[in-house]
């Protein structure tokens, strides 16, 4: 019995379908299963033991929103993701396209001083969403 045969190309596109696949997989799950309605979804831990708001907290929430076709509840339960999604999508498909016929892709470089703004922009996030003043970032 011979086993099948996979070509460098398959291989190749294995990794971004796989995680296409597992996130499309993910995402209509949270379509389908409500996160509002308590006992599906575990708590944020950081929201259980602070009472704050994470950067991720209303993640869920905002996937559900958004897959019921409402951005606006999408965006106030958690703007960033939200606002990262395009980039998110953008740095997949040049995963996808990069091996698939030798092309350079449309790669997503992030210099060291970019990551750091990264890290930076999440952290204030999640700082000022627990302010008084910015309690419309808050999920």
């Amino acid at each position: 019995m011979t086993g099948a045969v996979v070509t460098p190309a398959v291989r190749r596109w294995a990794a971004p379908v796989g995680v296409a696949a597992a996130v499309a997989a993910a995402t209509i799950w949270v379509a389908v299963v409500d996160p509002d309605r308590p006992g599906h979804y575990p708590l944020c831990p950081f929201h259980a033991g602070t009472r704050l708001w994470c950067p991720g907290c209303g993640s869920l929430r905002a996937v559900h929103a958004l897959t019921h076709g409402d951005l606006a509840a999408a965006v106030h339960r958690n703007g960033l993701l939200v606002a990262a999604l395009p980039v998110v999508a953008y740095a997949w498909v040049g995963w996808l396209r990069s091996p698939a016929g030798g092309r350079s892709g449309a790669r997503l470089r992030v210099r060291t001083g970019h990551g750091y703004a990264l890290v930076g922009l999440i952290l204030a996030f999640g700082v000022l969403r627990n302010l008084p003043g910015f309690s419309f970032l808050a999920p």
